[in-house]
């Protein structure tokens, strides 16, 4: 799983096998979040917010988010029995998702990571972060 900024930028990882629910994972991916604060020496660790997809629309997993002061916006499945309204900000900011997909798009085009050739995780995990690193010079020789 890979969690993303606002402009497609990496932000945090979690390897893990294919079998578990990405909703079990996602803790542990916020986990791996560091991004620099606003003051000298503070790292946050929390996003303010989480787009996600219908995948991620589970009721206990919006009270954990809740609880760690994180709104959560996805669409909700058809079978949850205990759908709110959402009003037009939530949906106009899930409209922006494009973006993460974007980012799984320009992680994609580094095809060792789609087809995992790699038995090592290390060398899974080395290629992966060489992918993210080219993502980043990129945005930034195109300024952003």
């Amino acid at each position: 799983m890979v969690v993303v900024d606002g402009q497609g930028i990496p932000l945090g990882k979690h390897m893990d096998s294919v079998s578990p629910n990405e909703v079990t994972l996602l803790e542990k991916t916020f986990n791996t979040i560091v991004v620099p604060g606003k003051g000298r020496g503070c790292l946050r660790k929390k996003p303010q917010r989480l787009i996600a997809d219908k995948g991620y629309d589970s009721n206990p997993l919006r009270s954990r988010l809740a609880c760690r002061g994180i709104e959560l916006i996805c669409p909700y499945r058809d079978n949850n029995k205990e759908q709110r309204y959402y009003d037009g900000r939530k949906l106009r900011r899930y409209k922006r998702r494009y973006k993460v997909e974007r980012a799984f798009s320009w992680l994609a085009n580094s095809r060792r990571l789609v087809v995992r050739w790699d038995r090592n995780i290390v060398i899974y995990n080395a290629f992966f972060y060489v992918a993210c690193l080219i993502i980043v010079l990129r945005r930034l020789r195109n300024g952003l």
